[in-house]
């Protein structure tokens, strides 16, 4: 199950290691699709990678601080810092490569 992020839990949660976050909506087409990826992701990646998402209807600091303007946009941080920025619905396969290339 990938982390729910809130303004309160994000140091924590990017500050080691590689974290990949889901900007999302519940309104938002594209998002609904890349949602199971999502999921499926942070059960084939616990333990070596985090994955989180992030409401931006809940969050709109958090999308505000990393200029998320549309979603699905999925940020992969490392060690806190952000590193790779990706707008759109993302392939599985796609998405596991970038976080592996981070580790």
């Amino acid at each position: 199950m990938a982390v729910v992020v809130t303004k309160d839990n994000f140091n924590s949660t990017v500050s080691e290691g590689v974290t990949l976050l889901d900007f999302w909506a519940p309104w938002c087409g594209p998002c609904k699709m890349q949602l199971p990826i999502v999921e499926e992701l942070s059960e084939e990646l616990k333990g070596s990678a985090t994955v989180g998402k992030i409401n931006v209807d809940e969050e709109p600091e958090l999308a505000s601080q990393f200029g998320v303007m549309s979603i699905p946009t999925l940020i992969l941080f490392k060690d806190g810092q952000p590193v790779d920025k990706l707008v759109g619905l993302q392939s599985k396969d796609s998405l596991k490569n970038k976080i592996q290339n981070q580790m």
